[in-house]
């Protein structure tokens, strides 16, 4: 990968923006459209790990035509065929999860692999699980990992599986549980991970017109429904983490106003920015139904805000602290440390050196706007997407330019972001 340097001039920014799709609400709509009999899906992600789940349904019998960002889906009408190939996941956890619970349902044997990276990820629990229902599923090397072989089909019945692995196992279990004869019961051994995104599984699937719901000790689906979304269509979301860049760029320089598109309603935790943003004194105006966010800059007021649950916002409200009056204290933080780079010590260095000043703590960081006078210098992007954008945005009201190093990584998360930020009006230069 190049090291590209992209130099940013003070800018005001006006227009239109969208964001990158969700990738998680993309692979459950490809899938849940499979299970479907014919569904259109507007604003897919359209990327290697997404097309993984399409192939997977184009095997288990349907049909995924793509025209842009838009999928035309013809599904397999809750009952997979047994492929005619091998089913190859390439590197995506999300798909093979979601597709050996898919595998079960066939009267049949199916198998499944992946790259190199996906073959050492663990799989066991959800194996177990669908022997426990009556299927069977085996690692061929024996050690819980891919290349996968299942035999269905499935029933349904009460499995219990742990919570801490993968909350894709559960994710996997629920949608396929929808269209057995039984229904499906699921005990938690342990305490749920990533319980947000079990939350997202159960938005798609409702949107889907499939009831599942949580239980005191699990989550239960109903056997023998059917995949029928309304009118035939489903919207993905914008990804929330990626909207907080245009949104906070329309607060710290949109004066003539920024309207971000894709911006529905979802069960993503970093829907926080709107409120944030909003709470910092912004005018924000979300349409929900429309899915479009209306921004336009006004004086900003630090805030006290906690990243307990949106640790991927910290970059974006620490910029937003920079450019606000008084202090911005950012709150249980500590996990923030742990993500591609320490972001809670790279936002305070490289902001320093835009002449901001912080107090940073172990589980915070305090922007203290009052004290701060943003001036253009030399940055280092640390190999973080959100870091990268987040000292971009800064760019836009610094004096004189801002210079990025290391800008590629944006690619990540956001590939056409400083496309999108050119056409709101902000001067870039970009140096590979």
């Amino acid at each position: 990968m190049n090291d590209t340097t992209v130099t940013i001039t003070p800018s005001r920014v006006a227009g239109t923006a969208r964001a990158p799709p969700s990738k998680s609400y993309t692979h459950r709509a490809i899938l849940a459209a499979g299970y479907a009999e014919q569904t259109t899906v507007r604003d897919a992600l359209w990327s290697a790990d997404t097309q993984a789940t399409a192939r997977a349904v184009d095997l288990f019998g349907g049909n995924v035509e793509r025209q842009d960002s838009t999928l035309e889906i013809e599904g397999f009408s809750g009952r997979p065929g047994v492929p005619a190939d091998v089913i190859d996941c390439d590197n995506s956890g999300t798909t093979m999860r979601l597709v050996t619970a898919a595998a079960a349902l066939a009267d049949g044997t199916s198998v499944l692999t992946g790259d190199e990276s996906l073959r050492s990820r663990p799989q066991g629990p959800l194996l177990e699980a669908v022997a426990d229902l009556g299927g069977e599923a085996l690692s061929t090397r024996g050690n819980g990992q891919a290349p996968l072989v299942v035999t269905g089909p499935l029933s349904g019945g009460t499995v219990s599986i742990p919570g801490d692995v993968s909350s894709q196992y559960i994710t996997a279990l629920l949608m396929a549980g929808a269209v057995t004869d039984e229904g499906l019961v699921i005990e938690l051994e342990t305490a749920l991970k990533s319980a947000p995104y079990v939350d997202i599984t159960l938005e798609v699937l409702e949107a889907f017109g499939v009831e599942a719901r949580k239980t005191d000790t699990g989550f239960s689906v109903e056997g023998g429904q059917t995949y029928d979304p309304a009118d035939g269509e489903y919207a993905v979301p914008g990804d929330f983490s990626s909207i907080s860049y245009p949104l906070a760029a329309g607060a710290i320089a949109g004066d003539g106003g920024v309207r971000i598109e894709g911006a529905h309603p979802s069960a993503q935790g970093d829907t926080a920015i709107v409120d944030i943003v909003d709470r910092m004194g912004a005018t924000v105006d979300w349409d929900r139904s429309g899915g479009t966010i209306d921004v336009q800059a006004k004086t900003l007021e630090g805030i006290e805000v906690s990243v307990e649950d949106t640790p991927d916002l910290l970059p974006t409200i620490a910029t937003l602290g920079a450019v606000a009056d008084g202090d911005t204290h950012i709150t249980n933080a500590e996990h923030v440390r742990y993500k591609e780079t320490d972001r809670v010590s790279a936002m305070a260095e490289e902001l320093g050196k835009l002449g901001v000043e912080t107090t940073e703590e172990q589980d915070s960081l305090t922007v203290h706007g009052d004290e701060s006078v943003l001036e253009g210098a030399t940055v280092e992007g640390r190999g973080d997407h959100r870091i990268i954008m987040a000292l971009a945005l800064a760019g836009l009201v610094a004096e004189g330019e801002t210079t990025i190093r290391g800008a590629e990584h944006v690619d990540v998360s956001f590939p056409g972001f400083f496309e999108m930020l050119a056409e709101l009006g902000v001067s870039v230069e970009r140096d590979a």
